[in-house]
């Protein structure tokens, strides 16, 4: 199991466990961004991670009697944070089948992935790499059990071994080891098999070209520029428009019978976003509205996820769009 900070937090860590408040307190803070994007890896909704990451520093002060020391304190946190997110996702009361039947579902701003800072031991890329944080990803793993996906995160985006995983989650390894081939089969199955490349100006041009077409209310330019079998998903509402003919008069009436629209470029999940704020007909303000992340596949719109605009302040989006 990798330590990415546990030899540096020697005295930090004692003092923590010795019931200084404060001294736990500035401990776990540090592990506080990546702990976020643990929890919303296994949740897929950015304000349930923050819930978790509160939960998980809660019953780690309950339990601090119970950690032995040592430079795994860290690895002790994910241990925590993992089963509390179990917990959760064991609440949920819907069947998940399809992407559709994940309302949950919410971005991830850009800015704060990067907040994460690279060391030695646990490299940024791996914790925030565009492979296991795209919306494609997560929407998938989302139709595991909650002990797969944890199995499948620990082991295939923390790496961490299959003793490790099996300790942290109470299995035995062989149990933890089945559970891994069935939940990379289920991923296999559910989601295409293609190169995830990093963000590139391509992505960047088409996407300023798509907020051109958004804000001429030009459908027909913005449909061009999309795959033949593009698909427009809206969580919380379970629709899925697949393929031009159906999303193009979805565009021509969104672009048009609303009022007027302003477009912001940004980033969420490692990939181009775009958010959006509409004037209505006859008002004078354009208000937030919508963020729509986009998936970029041979130079062309794969997938729009559109999102309502409930995040828009984390990402450092104002709620109203000033001209000029």
């Amino acid at each position: 199991m990798r330590s990415a900070s546990g030899d540096t937090e020697g005295d930090a860590v004692v003092a923590a466990l010795a019931g200084d408040e404060p001294a736990f307190a500035a401990l776990v803070e540090r592990h506080r961004r990546e702990l976020h994007v643990h929890c919303y890896r296994m949740l897929g909704s950015f304000e349930e991670a923050e819930d978790l990451v509160q939960e998980t520093f809660l019953r780690a002060w309950r339990r601090r009697d119970g950690f032995q020391g040592g430079p795994l304190f860290r690895a002790w946190l994910y241990k925590i944070a993992t089963n509390a997110c179990i917990d959760r996702s064991r609440q949920r009361v819907r069947s998940i089948t399809s992407f559709a039947d994940v309302p949950w579902l919410q971005p991830y701003p850009d800015d704060l992935l990067d907040q994460i800072a690279a060391d030695g031991d646990e490299p940024e890329a791996m914790i925030v790499s565009r492979e296991t944080i795209e919306l494609a990803f997560l929407a998938v793993i989302q139709l595991l059990p909650p002990k797969q996906r944890a199995v499948l995160i620990l082991r295939d985006v923390l790496e961490w071994s299959a003793a490790d995983t099996a300790e942290a989650l109470d299995l035995t390894v062989a149990s933890a080891n089945s559970a891994l081939q069935r939940a990379r089969a289920t991923v296999r199955q559910n989601r295409p098999v293609r190169p995830v490349a990093e963000p590139s100006e391509t992505e960047q041009a088409l996407l300023r070209r798509l907020i051109d077409a958004h804000e001429r209310a030009d459908a027909e330019s913005a449909v061009a520029m999309m795959r033949e079998d593009i698909r427009i998903t809206m969580p919380p509402l379970p629709m899925l428009y697949r393929g031009r003919a159906m999303v193009a008069p979805l565009l021509e009436e969104g672009l048009t019978a609303p009022g007027h629209w302003r477009l912001l470029p940004t980033r969420a999940n490692r990939m181009p976003a775009a958010a959006s704020y509409l004037r209505p007909h006859g008002e004078t303000e354009f208000r937030a509205f919508k963020l729509d992340v986009v998936r970029v596949e041979d130079g062309l719109v794969a997938e729009i996820t559109t999102f309502d605009h409930t995040l828009f302040p984390r990402f450092g989006l104002p709620p109203v769009y000033r001209e000029g």
